[in-house]
């Protein structure tokens, strides 16, 4: 019997956590007598605050298909997936998260896209075609992330694309081998290849509790997967670095020149600071740049684990 393991990254889930667990059991049972095959459902505490913890020790108890890692606090949801995929056993692995956002009925899909050997593919994996019900400021900068790392980045990552998908054993093995602290797991699922089908679907708002992701922590997720999967922006450092070079140049002639034929000084001080602050500006952007880069190289050399296990289904008698 083929094992299917389901992966999912629980934080403060306390009032979605039910619900899930209602509609997922349904669907895995539907699978289990169409397909015939087994699932292990394994969900990954992330230092949760409410009482996530006390429902899993509660599901593990009624249905031993449940298993679970809690982590001693929370290291942020990239822990979670890769602290879910290491655990799973599956000949197939799910990763789905728990607000019910990601329909828990295309699993059925997932499965016969990969046991279908005529298409031959090792991910079936989900994008969102439409934004309904989210912010149009979030949902702007979304689009201008996903155009921006097209244009700068080799790995390809899908406009809409979503975590929530199915992969084969072999695939899963392979994002497992890839040991780096800093991790962006779009860009990961992308990079290590596989043919992935692709299920489309219409955004579906939390079925409860709040969203963890606020503008701000969006906003530094994205600059992880700038800086984890291109370096264009140290080509532009140095670009702006030797454009800044050449004008200053050019403007030392203009200067020389206009002293020597008419015999104007320079304008007055109010331009020159305007200039200074503009150049200064542009040399701590620079430096920022490189800062970020160097950031990841240091936490990356400290060779820190990415979690640590406070408790797990193993530790309930």
């Amino acid at each position: 019997m083929e094992l299917i393991s389901i992966v999912v990254p629980c934080y403060n889930e306390e009032k979605a956590l039910p619900l899930f667990y209602v509609e997922i059991s349904k669907v895995l049972q539907k699978m289990a007598d169409e397909f015939g095959v087994g699932f292990e459902m394994i969900f990954v505490d992330d230092g949760s605050k409410d009482n996530t913890l006390g429902l899993l020790r509660e599901y593990r108890k009624s249905d031993r298909r449940v298993r679970y890692i809690s982590f001693s606090r929370n290291f942020g949801k990239e822990a979670a997936i890769i602290a879910g995929l290491r655990k799973a056993a599956g000949d197939y692995v799910a990763l789905m998260d728990a607000d019910l956002q990601d329909p828990p009925a295309l699993l059925a899909d997932m499965y016969r896209g990969l046991t279908d050997k005529s298409k031959n593919i090792d991910c079936v994996a989900t994008r969102r075609v439409t934004r309904k019900g989210e912010p149009k400021i979030r949902s702007f900068f979304a689009r201008m992330f996903y155009r921006l790392m097209k244009r700068i980045s080799d790995t390809e990552i899908v406009d809409g694309a979503r975590d929530y998908r199915m992969m084969t054993r072999k695939m899963v093995d392979s994002i497992l081998s890839i040991n780096e602290y800093n991790r962006f797991s779009k860009g990961i699922f992308s990079w290590v290849g596989f043919d992935t089908h692709w299920l489309e679907y219409e955004n579906i708002e939390r079925v409860a509790g709040e969203t963890k992701w606020s503008f701000f922590k969006l906003f530094s997720y994205s600059l992880e997967g700038i800086v984890a999967f291109s370096t264009a922006p140290l080509s532009i450092a140095s670009f702006t670095g030797i454009l800044f070079c050449v004008l200053s140049f050019l403007l030392i002639l203009v200067v020389v020149i206009r002293a020597l034929i008419w015999g104007d000084p320079v304008a007055g001080w109010p331009s020159t600071v305007c200039i200074i602050l503009f150049i200064g500006g542009i040399q701590l952007f620079c430096i920022g740049i490189l800062g970020q880069y160097l950031a990841k190289t240091y936490l990356e050399t400290k060779n820190r684990p990415l979690y640590i296990i406070r408790e797990s289904e193993t530790d309930i008698v």
